[in-house]
């Protein structure tokens, strides 16, 4: 049960969205700074997603009139632009992700020069500013709030408050969540990159993602919102992309469901809210201003 359901368009009974982080080979370097540029194998591992399984994904959100949302962090912009260009291309929304996948809390104090950084390789690369945010690990700090609401972002989609989009409220401004989790989370079952710290027990495809499709039914079945956090150099791979490609045929034969960009979902949100069809449930941050002991 959800007590404050939101009225998705034309009736659908959930909002859906599988959304994209093309880290590609940040996370190598970013976590091993000296030498991460000599160790070719996690760098070919993170290069696999936008050389090899974004065409592939995009293909699949071609063929079935999908359009989707990606988060990219600017260095991977910068250094992957025909992956960049065949997003755009294909009218996918592009979020901020940082710099170079950098952790919000190992720089706390100091976001504002990777954070304008990136900013400033969207609007080269991209054209536009974006709208949407995700924080690298999910980390995302009252100073980084700070400057998504001071740069006029609409949403954010790094924290976990709620199963369905809510707002929060600062002495800065409003910003809405898009939530996620790492139960609709593709690291948990499989990423084994012991260079930065994760040696996951790597799962079959088919008991890797398991675990989502049984998410989707909970939100469908509450009239939820339903959110798959990826990487396409996991979930892009050969036999883990056709079970997500099977399962997305299966849906939207089967089910009535709104599948949008993240950007798409917040402007309904808020318009919902505007019109009063909707009560937006609002968290006011900073939860805390002092340590906690």
């Amino acid at each position: 049960m959800i007590l404050n359901p939101i009225p998705w368009p034309n009736g659908a009974k959930c909002a859906c969205a599988i959304t994209f982080d093309m880290d590609a080979d940040s996370l190598i370097h970013v976590s091993r700074p000296n030498d991460g540029h000599q160790r070719l194998y996690p760098i070919s591992m993170g290069r696999y997603g936008p050389t090899v399984a974004v065409p592939r994904i995009l293909e699949t959100y071609r063929r079935l009139g999908l359009k989707q949302s990606f988060f990219i962090p600017g260095w991977c912009l910068e250094n992957y632009p025909d992956a960049v260009e065949a997003i755009l291309k294909g009218g996918h929304e592009i979020g901020h992700h940082g710099w170079i996948h950098e952790d919000p809390i190992v720089t706390a104090g100091g976001q504002r020069e990777p954070f304008e950084k990136a900013l400033r390789a969207h609007e080269k690369i991209c054209g536009r500013r974006p709208k949407g945010y995700r924080a690298p690990v999910y980390n995302v700090t009252p100073e980084v709030v700070d400057l998504l609401i001071e740069h006029g972002f609409d949403y954010d989609s790094s924290l976990m408050a709620d199963d369905i989009p809510y707002r929060m409220k600062t002495d800065a401004g409003v910003l809405y969540e898009m939530p996620v989790h790492w139960g609709t989370d593709d690291w948990p079952p499989f990423a084994h990159y012991d260079e930065i710290g994760y040696m996951m027990p790597v799962r079959s495809p088919s008991a890797g993602l398991a675990g989502f499709w049984e998410e989707f039914e909970a939100q469908y079945e509450a009239g939820g919102f339903f959110m798959l956090i990826v990487h396409p150099f996991l979930t892009g791979r050969l036999a883990r992309w056709r079970l997500v490609e099977q399962w997305l045929e299966n849906i939207l034969n089967s089910h009535d469901v709104w599948f949008a960009p993240l950007e798409e979902i917040c402007d309904h949100v808020k318009s919902v809210e505007q019109a009063g069809t909707a009560k937006i449930r609002t968290e006011n941050l900073p939860y805390y201003d002092i340590p906690q002991k």
